[in-house]
């Protein structure tokens, strides 16, 4: 029996030996150090959302030069060889000495064409409404970017709060541990039962396993960061900045009023609602243009025959004017509905400007209220530590039990999260502030 346990550790020893070297051969990528400001900038740029608004605004800029092509040369080349023969009766023809069938003879043709749009007016309306499609297409792109820069903010912050509760599941730890310590010297020196030492050990256990989710919480929450950047989930990411007072920040107006007169000059998606309302505009106005007279220059040249070597040059030119009576009542109809679409974008974007103004109200109340919690937390912090050193001296001293110590230390346990969450709170609040002005793409 001993030889073959001798013979599974020999074999042990060998596989991790030879998994070693293997490993060494296949280091871990260093992880990704990333700051608060360094994710913000990469969200608003590179987050795939930003670059598929990115596309439709290229798209958009498409649709301006598929408009403008209507007013542009038009340029072709038709080449054709025919070879036929015809009954002349059926065409009318029924003189004496022609006759029936006439043919088969080939004939040639080659010839250039070019058509020029002198004067249309629709045509120039529907050039400025893809223009204000662009218009709208980027400004619906700025509002895409500050959503990204903002979701990213805050998956940047809970990951930080998650790296907050890690350090705080170890410092609890090392108390338990310490605690455990005194408990079992308290029972050696004879003045302390055997449950104590039980209950402290209770304690770390405990400890232990919250550490344990903690850590979980932490890896679930860079995965978050990694997909607001667009990143590999697999991406390793170190969090380089805390949950510090300064973090995030913006250069927001100190005033309630300035930030809203902000929000209604910066704000994205107020802009992206404007343009909406103005391209729907001049579609109507170009639908309108279709009952004017439009001016039209064609012309063409080539040469034709019944052989390439007898072939002569022809040509035509002319000028049409197209003037639009009626069409069934669908241009009224086309009008009416962007009329209706315009009115429709002016209601969005009143309501818009409203909620911008509560969007600040609000962000500002939170700020303050989490501002204030969060002094109210970090002083319930102290007097916890305060309290469990305290109950930590009695119980050394032999003037209380442990019972006293671990109520300490729960109550420091919930002092440290309410720590953590106030000063999560009071960050979003400043994330949320920056977007409502629409400055979460400056966030740092």
């Amino acid at each position: 029996m001993a030889s073959r346990n001798r013979k599974r550790y020999w074999l042990l020893a060998v596989g991790l030996g030879v998994a070693a070297p293997v490993a060494a051969q296949t280091p871990a990528p260093p992880p990704l150090r990333l700051s608060f400001a360094e994710a913000v900038r990469r969200a608003s740029g590179d987050a795939p959302a930003v670059a598929l608004a990115g596309l439709r605004t290229e798209e958009a800029e498409a649709r301006v030069r598929e408009a403008r092509g209507a007013l542009l040369p038009s340029l072709s080349f038709a080449g054709g060889w025919l070879n036929r023969d015809f009954n002349s009766k059926a065409q009318g023809i029924s003189f004496r000495g022609v006759p029936t069938i006439i043919g088969p003879f080939t004939a040639y043709d080659a010839r250039f064409r070019v058509s020029q749009t002198l004067l249309d007016f629709s045509s120039l309306a529907r050039v400025r409404a893809a223009r204000s499609q662009v218009n709208g297409s980027t400004a619906e792109g700025g509002a895409v970017s500050e959503g990204a820069a903002a979701g990213a903010a805050l998956a940047y912050l809970r990951a930080a709060r998650a790296a907050a509760q890690v350090t705080a599941r170890r410092a609890d730890s090392a108390v338990a541990a310490d605690l455990v310590g005194l408990a079992q010297a308290q029972k050696n020196a004879g003045v302390s039962a055997a449950i104590d030492v039980t209950r402290a050990r209770t304690q770390l256990v405990s400890a232990a396993g919250a550490l344990l989710v903690a850590r979980n919480q932490l890896d679930r929450a860079r995965i978050d960061v990694a997909r607001a950047l667009g990143l590999d989930p697999w991406t390793p990411i170190e969090i380089t900045d805390t949950l510090a007072a300064a973090l995030p920040s913006a250069d927001v107006p100190a005033t309630p009023d300035a930030i809203v007169a902000l929000a209604l000059a910066r704000r994205p998606d107020l802009a992206a609602e404007l343009a909406r309302g103005d391209a729907a505009r001049t579609a109507k106005k170009a639908i309108n243009a279709e009952r004017l007279p439009r001016f039209d220059l064609a012309a063409d040249y080539g040469v034709s025959g019944l052989t390439p070597s007898t072939s002569l040059g022809t040509r035509q030119i002319g000028v049409q004017v197209t003037i639009p009576i009626l069409d069934g009542f669908r241009r009224e109809g086309r009008a009416a509905e962007q009329s209706a679409v315009a009115r429709e974008s002016e209601v969005r974007a009143n309501d818009l400007r409203q909620q911008i103004a509560a969007d600040v109200q609000g962000a500002l109340l939170d700020r303050a209220s989490a501002e204030a919690q969060q002094v109210i937390a970090a002083e319930r912090l102290r007097l916890a530590a305060d309290e469990l050193a305290q109950a930590r001296e009695r119980f050394a001293a032999g003037v209380a039990g442990n019972i006293e110590v671990i109520d300490a230390q729960a109550s420091l346990l919930r002092a440290r999260d309410t720590d953590i969450d106030a000063r999560f709170a009071a960050a979003t609040a400043r994330v949320a502030l920056a977007r409502a002005a629409g400055l979460a793409r400056t966030l740092h």
